[in-house]
């Protein structure tokens, strides 16, 4: 790295970052009860919150959202004059999943071969200390050239939205010139990227029924209405022969156009099984990061261990769907619905339910906050050049915030690269890319406060 007083202040500042950080993926901070105690996520919040007044934030307060998340937020006013810009970031997690699977406990960060293992260090508890030490760096260094929001929010893996809907209640709470979504990663590890398209989501259950109670396989399978049996027809369905995803009526040939993603990296990546093919047709791109994609994240059904010769009378699943940038996640979510109904088979009794729903989003790559963030990305990662990529994954405020300030300019960046394994057991986050990403924000606070005085 280029040695320059901010980069050097980011380096001393690091032993201090592990030590946050620590303390931060200590609390199991689920923001669903049914997972985890609701004092996990209070205490990570509050923890958040006097992070903020520690670095004299002013206005820090825990906002209570209407899905019962707590959001954190705090502003730091910065010179007369300068613009505002928002710092996003969220503080809870994805369920630890089969604890076994984890080589270390999952909320005690472990440093092994070189990255600190834990769940939250890089989705999304890493992306609030990045900001901290984004801004630490410049105060240590002049001072922080623009005014700052900051906004972390509670539920933003369980996508009900609280944060989304508290914003459209309080919309002056978060107006800013331009927002940095801490929550997106490099495409891979020294390869400064910043996201400019978000797939969007809708999350379903669907239930299944047949028969009043289960009944002795021996003495009425063959004619009685298997309700697993119905759903895995339902589920089956929702795919084409190839492995495409197939919905009545939605598109699933978009193309993408920008940066590709080699399929051998792409399997490395993923971690496929050797002689396991990939579904569906289109480049890489094409399948994670324009177009739909179905999957089956839980069934309900009697477990193995302990069945019984039975036909079952209901069975459930949940069924996430990823929205492509250019549809309507509550048309696409009308849409999976009819096909669920036209499918099911036997003319079983078919509910649907939706738990979650984010749109998807698209960025205005051509504006001056993206000429700030490409000249700061080339100091943090000297000869490199700034990359655009997709995402496939989902940050529903994206969304909601362009609606609300459709003026502001939006950037996604963060610490969630191939090898952090989001979302998975075992997730980590590089050290060195939390260091090279918050002298990249310290260097692009200055390009935009730069920019804007013109």
């Amino acid at each position: 790295m280029t040695s320059n007083p901010i980069a050097e202040t980011v380096r001393s500042l690091m032993p201090r970052a592990k030590a946050e950080l620590t303390e931060l993926v200590a609390f199991e901070s689920v923001a669903d009860e049914a997972v985890a105690p609701r004092s996990e996520c209070e205490a990570a919040a509050n923890w958040v919150a006097d992070a903020l007044r520690a670095e004299d934030f002013q206005d820090v307060a825990l906002l209570d959202t209407p899905d019962g998340s707590q959001a954190v937020y705090g502003i730091l006013p910065g010179p007369a004059g300068a613009p505002t810009v928002l710092l996003y970031a969220h503080y809870d997690v994805q369920p630890k999943l089969d604890e076994s699977v984890w080589l270390s406990p999952p909320f005690e960060l472990t440093e092994r071969d070189g990255r600190w293992y834990g769940r939250g260090t890089a989705d999304c508890k890493g992306g609030f200390i990045m900001h901290l030490l984004a801004l630490r760096a410049l105060k240590a260094n002049g001072g922080v050239p623009v005014t700052v929001k900051v906004i972390v929010e509670g539920s933003e893996e369980q996508g009900t939205g609280g944060l989304e809907r508290y914003a459209e209640q309080h919309p002056e709470l978060l107006t800013a010139d331009a927002i940095v979504i801490g929550d997106a990663g490099n495409f891979r590890v020294g390869l400064p990227t910043v996201t400019a398209t978000l797939r969007g989501m809708t999350m379903i259950r669907v239930t299944i029924d047949t028969l009043e109670g289960n009944l002795h396989s021996g003495q009425f399978g063959g004619a009685a209405p298997d309700a697993l049996a119905a759903l895995i027809r339902v589920l089956d369905s929702l795919r084409g022969p190839d492995g495409s995803t197939v919905i009545d009526g939605l598109a699933s040939d978009q193309v993408w156009e920008g940066l590709q993603y080699p399929e051998e990296d792409f399997r490395q990546d993923a971690k496929v099984l050797s002689g396991v093919s990939l579904p569906g047709a289109g480049t890489v791109a094409d399948r994670i990061w324009a177009r739909p994609a179905v999957t089956v994240i839980g069934i309900d059904a009697h477990p193995v261990a302990g069945a019984t010769p039975s036909v079952p009378k209901s069975a459930r699943a949940q069924i996430s769907l990823r929205v492509p940038p250019g549809e309507d996640a509550a048309e696409v979510t009308k849409l999976l619905f009819a096909h669920i109904e036209k499918h099911t088979p036997w003319d079983a009794r078919v509910s649907l339910e939706q738990v979650g729903q984010g749109q998807p989003f698209q960025a205005d790559t051509s504006s001056p906050a993206y000429a700030s963030m490409a000249e700061a990305m080339r100091i943090a990662y000297p000869g490199e050049e700034m990359q655009t990529a997709g995402m496939g994954g989902s940050i529903p405020l994206c969304n909601t915030l362009a609606s609300l300030y459709p003026e502001s300019e939006i950037l996604l960046i963060g610490l969630s690269e191939p090898e952090a394994q989001i979302h998975a057991p075992n997730e980590s986050v590089s050290p060195e890319e939390l260091e090279r990403l918050s002298v990249a924000e310290a260097h692009f606070l200055v390009n935009y406060a730069r920019s804007k005085q013109g």
